[in-house]
């Protein structure tokens, strides 16, 4: 694997508008409509939940963290959620089969089979979902669900100041991502990104907000995804923020 390089970014420590731009956010709700089929997706993961806590992977690319997650966790039900249908195919699985055409998209996601070229059966308690997270998160909020654990594993850091809002504490699904509950983890290759992070789990509300580091021979070998495994074979200092959400 080719070494990664460090995040470059024109801020050199929290964004001056952190505060302002979070404020506003948890005063207002986020306002854009959720589709159709995004709100099927919620039903059919409550319904395959069958009353076990459920625990989301979201934004997990290929679906490795999702693996290792639900093998931890067989007491609960794993979602990994990404919105490319490219990553999801490189699952350990294989089993994000999600048609192009999304109205169809609610009738094939949640699904267990093999993958067409391996008796590898997915985890019962996993199930890959292709969807935006943040008409997910929402959709699921409105089903009064509550979350046993949630995962961000090294988002985009969206490096740039002017791309506060892209960050997904400086975004406005934020307010709904702090009401679904849980314990929240983020793990990032950036020390700003953890920095800004804890700082608005504060201003949430979060408790139990603890910021460290995980260690690169752990990060080495047993890596929670690809991404940490690339970021820790290249020396980067890897940062995790976790919280208990009310």
């Amino acid at each position: 694997m080719s070494d990664s390089l460090p995040v470059s970014s024109n801020q050199t420590g929290m964004h001056e508008d952190l505060q302002t731009v979070v404020v506003k956010h948890l005063q207002t709700a986020f306002q854009r409509p959720i589709p159709p089929w995004v709100e099927d997706l919620a039903d059919q993961i409550v319904d395959a939940c069958s009353g076990r806590p459920l625990i989301l992977d979201s934004g997990c690319g290929t679906g490795h963290s999702s693996v290792r997650i639900a093998l931890e966790n067989t007491q609960c039900f794993v979602a990994g959620i990404d919105q490319s249908a490219h990553r999801l195919k490189r699952s350990p699985l294989n089993l994000a089969n999600t048609p192009e055409n999304t109205s169809n998209a609610a009738v094939s996601l949640l699904q267990s089979a093999t993958d067409g070229s391996s008796d590898t059966l997915l985890p019962g308690n996993l199930r890959y979902v292709r969807a935006d997270v943040q008409d997910l998160w929402r959709a699921l909020l409105k089903r009064d669900v509550r979350l046993r654990a949630h995962y961000l594993l090294y988002p985009n850091p969206w490096p740039k100041a002017h791309h506060l809002m892209r960050r997904w504490h400086g975004h406005p699904v934020w307010p709904c991502l702090l009401a679904l509950g849980g314990r929240l983890e983020l793990r990032t290759n950036w020390e700003i990104y953890a920095q800004e992070f804890h700082q608005t789990l504060l201003m949430g509300g979060a408790s139990s907000i603890k910021m460290d580091s995980v260690s690169h021979s752990d990060a080495m070998a047993h890596p929670m995804s690809l991404f940490e495994k690339k970021y820790a074979e290249s020396g980067h200092t890897l940062w995790r923020v976790t919280a208990d959400l009310q």
